[in-house]
């Protein structure tokens, strides 16, 4: 598996608030670390087994991390990273992460060891045609219940990406690509717990 990170923090990057709603109110963040029975009003998550099953696990008590935002997609359109893998289809999603831990919400550097440890731990997983990346970026936390006090801090945009000569066959290797990363980030939490 291929895997990456970068660093986004420049004024027209993007940025996350956490809590978030959408201009038209159809869409919101849910505190699925805290009230796990949410997830049902997730609609991504109801479309994809895989990514449910990612949802529960990176928001369950032992993860270190916690979801904010998340999309799926299939396409044919390969950006110029994509040609290595010499396929046809893409299976693509994104989610958003931040540390649990108000701390390290707030850690530049954290964030940073964190990100080149998922690296590391994904550039020993079997070879398959997937490829991950972790960009770190600024968030807004809400700091009380006025919604007017935010605490600056940081987050995650996980991309991934499975590849494949038919829909299908990436579908197939992007669940197989979510399970690993489902499992490095487990590993990491683990490990950060222990320290």
């Amino acid at each position: 598996m291929q895997a990456d990170f970068s660093v986004e923090l420049g004024a027209e990057d993007p940025t996350l608030a956490v809590p978030w709603v959408s201009p038209d109110g159809m869409q919101r963040y849910y505190d699925l670390k805290r009230h796990p029975e949410l997830l049902e009003k997730v609609t991504e998550a109801q479309q994809s087994v895989p990514l449910h099953e990612f949802l529960i696990s990176i928001n369950s008590a032992p993860s270190i991390f916690a979801t904010a935002k998340c999309d799926t997609w299939a396409t044919q359109q390969m950006d110029a990273e994509d040609e290595i893998f010499g396929a046809t289809w893409k299976w693509a999603s994104y989610i958003d992460l931040f540390a649990a831990s108000k701390k390290l919400q707030v850690s530049f550097k954290g964030h940073e060891r964190l990100a080149a440890k998922i690296v590391k731990l994904l550039k020993r997983v079997p070879e398959i045609p997937a490829g991950a990346e972790f960009v770190v970026r600024r968030a807004y936390f809400q700091r009380d219940k006025s919604k007017t006090k935010h605490r600056e801090g940081f987050y995650f945009t996980f991309y991934l990406s499975g590849y494949g000569d038919d829909e299908e066959e990436a579908h197939k290797r992007w669940m197989i690509g979510l399970k690993l990363v489902e499992n490095a980030l487990l590993q990491l939490s683990a490990a950060e717990a222990a320290r």
